[in-house]
């Protein structure tokens, strides 16, 4: 069975987006996977493109490295919190070097782990996003942590706030 928009739009199950998964590793394109249907006028569908996505194991995510820009991007401009979120936590999951550093992205990141308005998967994973990237740089890393401990912490759900916890005590990779 062909992988059609239809398709995509319809995978309501974790059964159907394991059946859709399945046979994007068959053919072995997941970056073909992702260009062709996650930047869709349909956010149900880039919706569900992006769940299948995040089926995958770390190494057959690995193809998606040339999109780290795209995927950053949209998660920056969609409209969607869902389409937002899993592509955050795409970009969480590939690999990112001192020369990926977009201040844009650190700024988009910074913002979201704190605006209380947010659902608590897009705070959670902007935080770990914000920490990875101001790793690069100690004084960003100050900041940062400043910021962290400033944060009224009674307003935040409990993923965000043990998140929060683990960066302050060092646990956090």
């Amino acid at each position: 069975m062909a992988i059609t928009n239809e398709r995509v739009r319809e995978a309501y199950s974790e059964r159907e987006a394991q059946a859709i998964y399945r046979e994007v590793r068959q053919c072995g394109d997941f970056a073909g996977f992702a260009q062709k249907f996650m930047h869709s006028d349909d956010s149900r569908v880039a919706r569900n493109a992006l769940w299948t996505l995040t089926k995958a194991s770390d190494s057959e995510l690995s193809q998606l490295q040339p999109l780290l820009n795209e995927l950053m991007d949209l998660a920056m401009h969609t409209e969607s919190s869902a389409v937002r979120r899993l592509s955050l936590n795409l970009v969480e999951r590939l690999e990112m070097s001192e020369d990926d550093l977009r201040t844009d992205f650190l700024d988009f990141c910074l913002y979201h782990m704190a605006d209380i308005a947010e659902l608590p998967g897009v705070q959670s994973i902007s935080m770990k996003l914000a920490f990875r990237m101001c790793q690069f740089y100690p004084e960003l890393m100050d900041e940062f942590r400043r910021t962290l401990e400033a944060m009224e912490i009674s307003y935040y759900k409990p993923a965000v706030k043990s998140v929060r916890n683990r960066i302050l005590a060092g646990k956090m990779k």
